[in-house]
């Protein structure tokens, strides 16, 4: 099994990095792990005591429960993936079955943020777009898909999502094996993450 790490900060495009490796990749080979699953359950806070939480910290994160299920994973056994609600603030009580692959991508803002996570990833990448293009791209996203408003979305860029990214994640570039600018499309990194991923499977 092939770990790999894709973290980056928020609206940097890890999504479409990922898409693209998988298209790069034969079907059925790859088990997608979202760090956004593995918020924190906070069903006993309010819901307006949820929208306080900094999600953008490293202990927002379940990374215990993460490293359980990755260790799982390679072990050859399925998880129960949490399923998270970006609508409610929290965990739904729901889960979706994932089941252990050849390759196990693992896409986050804070994965590479966590010692043991890191150990446990095979290769990590890091994804790199401006701030305004990263703000941009949020956005479009939390007004469209999560039900938030521009101010809220633009408080929460200048008080959290900011200084977090400065404080947590911008210093996880030191970690990575591979770092693709991602205000394009990048053929050349994503060709050569093809080639680094078939020498492993192979």
């Amino acid at each position: 099994m092939l770990i790999i790490g894709i973290a980056g900060g928020t609206g940097c495009g890890k999504t479409t990095v990922v898409n693209q490796i998988i298209n790069e990749l034969p079907t059925g080979k790859v088990t997608i792990i979202s760090q956004d699953s593995y918020y924190k359950d906070t069903s006993h806070l309010t819901y307006e005591e949820r929208t306080l939480i900094n999600f953008d910290h490293p202990q927002s994160i379940d990374f215990d429960l993460l490293a359980e299920h990755l260790a799982i994973l390679k072990k050859g056994q399925k998880i129960a993936q949490p399923i998270y609600s970006f609508v409610e603030h929290n965990r739904t009580s729901e889960t979706i079955d994932t089941y252990p692959n050849k390759v196990v991508i693992v896409e986050g803002i804070l994965v590479l943020t966590h010692p043991k996570i890191r150990e446990m990833l095979d290769i990590k990448i890091y994804v790199h777009a401006d701030n305004d293009e990263r703000l941009i791209r949020r956005l479009k996203r939390d007004i469209s898909e999560r039900g938030r408003d521009m101010k809220e979305v633009l408080d929460r860029y200048q008080n959290t999502l900011k200084p977090m990214h400065q404080q947590f994640i911008e210093p996880t570039k030191e970690f990575a094996d591979i770092i693709i600018p991602n205000n394009q499309y990048n053929n050349v990194a994503i060709n050569i993450m093809k080639t680094i991923i078939n020498e492993r499977l192979n």
